[in-house]
């Protein structure tokens, strides 16, 4: 795998409000698995927007394949073929990127040689470290590596709310000889000791996480707010354990109002509200000061759009 050398690296933006966006089926509990199941070239489309709009690297939409979002039944009968699709899906849009890069337009935000980041989700529910269970996870984990293996770059678990997860996704993504990124999930409170939703602190979990083939740590799905002290905590756990120049660390944030405690990805509460006030410019005004504090990764997660991401390439 052959990361951009310039930086920063730019992440896609959140595929199931995008999705939602461009007038896709999208509906609860199944969230952007809906579009995957029902139309999904709306998937493609929302791939092809965030590489136009610059980014370095996409996500399979594989978050929501899980029985939590899916149902029990839906999963056992098609999880396997969704999950199959949802990567070779993103790989065909990268593939078309490469072969259309570079007609003639220097001026283009497109970049070639972008890369396909396999979505490892919290395979037993968002936000609820207290739902997890090494046991019940094991062979959810397993549907997801194997059926998208194949088709991507490199492994990216996301809106990961323990180290226990996070510990059980590293062990098992060594065998596949794919870097691993892990992106955390921390609690929406201003604080200068930054804590996973589990109530570990984030300077545990980077210090048991990080290294080997974790080759980055990143913070997704949480306020805007609470980043830069999570970063700054993260930096602290690699210095202390010399790792600083072997992992690198990112953020991706969501446009949602705070996730308190016990929050599920799926309720009944309906969806959650996009903030008016972070817009394009202003994310990037927050992107630009987790870079400061050592980020060299930055995309967008839940409510981030195609039009954030365009503003996230104007850093490069």
């Amino acid at each position: 795998m052959k990361l951009p050398t310039t930086l920063p690296i730019i992440l896609d933006g959140g595929m199931g409000r995008e999705l939602e966006r461009i007038g896709a089926p999208f509906q609860q509990p199944e969230w952007s698995a809906h579009a995957l199941i029902e139309s999904p070239h709306y998937v493609s489309e929302v791939h092809r927007n965030f590489i136009n709009a610059g980014a370095e690297i996409i996500t399979t939409n594989t978050y929501a394949l899980v029985p939590f979002h899916i149902g029990e039944k839906r999963f056992r009968e098609q999880g396997a073929e969704l999950i199959k699709l949802a990567a070779k899906l993103a790989r065909d849009c990268v593939n078309e990127n490469d072969v259309s890069e570079n007609n003639g337009n220097e001026n283009s935000k497109v970049h070639s040689n972008v890369l396909v980041a396999g979505c490892i989700p919290p395979v037993l529910g968002s936000y609820r470290p207290d739902l997890f269970s090494v046991t019940q996870a094991k062979p959810l984990l397993e549907a997801l590596i194997v059926n998208q293996e194949a088709d991507i770059d490199f492994w990216l678990a996301e809106t990961i709310s323990s180290i226990e997860e996070a510990t059980m996704i590293k062990a098992r993504t060594a065998q596949t000889n794919k870097a691993t990124w892990i992106a955390f999930t921390v609690k929406d409170e201003i604080n200068t000791e930054s804590r996973l939703r589990s109530g570990e602190t984030v300077f545990d979990a980077v210090s048991q996480i990080a290294g080997q083939h974790v080759s980055a740590i990143l913070f997704n799905c949480s306020a805007v707010e609470v980043m830069e002290s999570a970063l700054l905590n993260a930096k602290q756990a690699l210095l202390a354990h010399g790792l600083e120049s072997e992992v690198q660390l990112g953020v991706y944030a969501n446009n949602f109002p705070p996730i308190g405690e016990l929050r599920e990805a799926n309720n009944d509460e309906g969806l959650s509200i996009i903030r008016k006030d972070i817009s394009p410019i202003k994310y990037r005004e927050f992107v630009s000061s987790w870079i400061n504090a050592g980020a060299s990764i930055v995309g967008g997660c839940c409510g981030v759009s195609a039009e954030h991401i365009e503003k996230l390439a104007e850093l490069k």
